[in-house]
């Protein structure tokens, strides 16, 4: 053997010396001692040419190998975030192994119909598929001048989305719920009926669990071996029990599979990601480690950034067929839309799906309040050739009779129903006929075809001079009147 194999670095630590074979340039780099440990992150120091973001290997005083993640780099110290427990680890016999390369996922077509860990392992039983590529979890950002308007609709089979608040393929539309509101279930729902017309066989669903409990898992996986989605499905779960760190890594893993399905398999793919509160709580839980000063509610202050490297990541490319759609859901705080988490994501998504309490409480399911509710995309994916020529002035009628009824209904609780005249009674009656019949349909799968025609139905029950948002045509042609 000659010199460069048996060359040598000696690293103090603490008074304790640790040598380690090896080439001189490499071992600059190689591996480096750990100084301090808090929470969930690990600090170093003296270890040069690291690359931010690049994977490391965390060696335990008894050998045990741990994975993690470099997430800042300063003059002074290296700061690693543990992907996996830190009990056992100390400032003494702990060193850190640099691999030179960054987080990556593999990826080929056989990852549909497979279910994996939040950081992109195995986790039903069967070997890893051949991997036709293996790409960065940070993926690339779509060229803006690449970036094609969203122009047509993923049908979910509930009426208060597909008529009033339309997702368009390409688009990020949030579900705002609270504590105790059927999120799951509606996500659930998603997962079974979603599609996209006429386009079926190039249609995949890629679902990403953050935090959640071992008892929401089984729900979740219970569904989609009930309805087979399955097949065209790619379900990566990060469980409450799992380490939290590992939450950060599950919606970019997700979202990495999502464009490849997309962009290189010309799939239209719909990503639901649930829940991004538990995702936030890990971002203050490192925040606060780093001793970072707090933003708003002790959240960080780039709380704003690094949600937008996830959300950016739904569009369209011009000229290549494929799209990745976002259906994110979160969990507000104390139902507070103003909470940071909710208003960030608002000022970056293009609406919102709000779920109303009151409705929940009344036995309504969906409980989508299509008030607050909005898609602000839905304008470019519906009409003549898309959905139906009358699908943008009913879903106006709609709103607005539902609207002035709820505000009928603030008023009848101070005058009382003999206080309305008989038209308003008409309004008030449709605003609960809208409610039950319209938003809540239960498990109920529709078509756009057949909640517009539900749609028109209700509007039958109102005086035609109150229909001001339709046009005599419409009226004659869809709403079965004769003048």
């Amino acid at each position: 053997m000659g010199e460069r194999d048996h060359w040598a670095a000696v690293f103090l630590r603490r008074g304790r010396r640790l040598v380690i074979p090896g080439l001189k340039d490499l071992l600059l780099r190689s591996s480096a001692a750990v100084t301090r440990v808090m929470g969930p992150l690990v600090f170093l120091e003296r270890a040069p040419h690291v690359v931010l973001g690049e994977r490391v290997s965390i060696e335990a005083p008894g050998g045990e190998r741990r994975r993690g993640q470099v997430i800042e780099i300063s003059e002074r110290y290296v700061v690693v975030q543990v992907l996996e427990s830190t009990a056992g680890l100390d400032n003494r016999d702990t060193v850190v192994h640099f691999s030179e390369d960054v987080a990556r996922v593999s990826l080929a077509p056989g990852i549909l119909g497979r279910r994996f860990s939040g950081t992109g392992d195995p986790i039903d039983g069967i070997p890893a598929p051949v991997p036709e590529k293996r790409v960065p979890v940070t993926g690339v950002p779509i060229n803006p001048v690449r970036r094609d308007v969203p122009t047509a609709c993923i049908q979910t089979g509930m009426s208060a989305i597909d008529v009033m608040n339309t997702l368009v393929r390409g688009q990020k539309l949030p579900i705002f719920s609270g504590a105790g509101l059927p999120a799951k279930e509606i996500a659930a729902q998603v997962l079974r009926h979603a599609t996209v017309a006429g386009e079926s066989e190039k249609f995949a669903v890629v679902f990403a669990a953050i935090g959640i409990t071992h008892r929401d898992a089984a729900y979740y996986e219970e569904v989609i071996e009930e309805t087979g989605a399955l097949s065209n499905a790619v379900v990566y779960l990060n469980l409450a029990d799992d380490p939290t760190i590992e939450r950060l890594l599950t919606p970019r893993v997700a979202l990495t599979a999502a464009e490849y399905l997309a962009f290189d398999r010309g799939m239209n793919v719909l990503v639901i990601l649930t829940d991004m509160t538990n995702y936030c709580e890990v971002l203050r839980e490192i925040a606060a480690a780093r001793e970072e000063v707090p933003g708003r509610r002790g959240y960080p202050g780039y709380l704003y950034t690094d949600l937008a490297t996830i959300y950016e990541r739904a569009g369209r490319i011009a000229g290549r067929p494929g799209s990745v759609t976002q259906l994110p859901i979160l969990t507000m705080p104390d139902d507070d839309m103003t909470h940071p988490i909710a208003d960030l994501t608002g000022y970056i998504t293009e609406g919102q799906i709000v779920l109303s309490r009151e409705l929940h409480r009344r036995g309504v399911f969906p409980p989508i309040d299509v008030l607050p509710s909005l898609s602000r995309l839905m304008k470019r994916g519906i009409g003549p050739g898309k959905t139906r020529e009358d699908h943008g002035p009913v879903a106006d009628q709609l709103y607005a009779l539902y609207a002035r009824g709820r505000e009928l209904r603030r008023l009848e609780a101070i005058v009382g129903e003999a206080g309305l005249s008989e038209e308003d009674r008409q309004v008030l009656g449709f605003a609960e006929a809208f409610e039950r019949e319209f938003v809540g349909q239960g498990g109920a799968n529709r078509t756009v075809e057949e909640s517009l025609a539900i749609g028109w139905r209700l509007l039958q029950t109102v005086q035609r001079e109150r229909l001001v948002r339709l046009s005599d045509a419409l009226i004659d042609r869809y709403g079965g009147r004769q003048e």
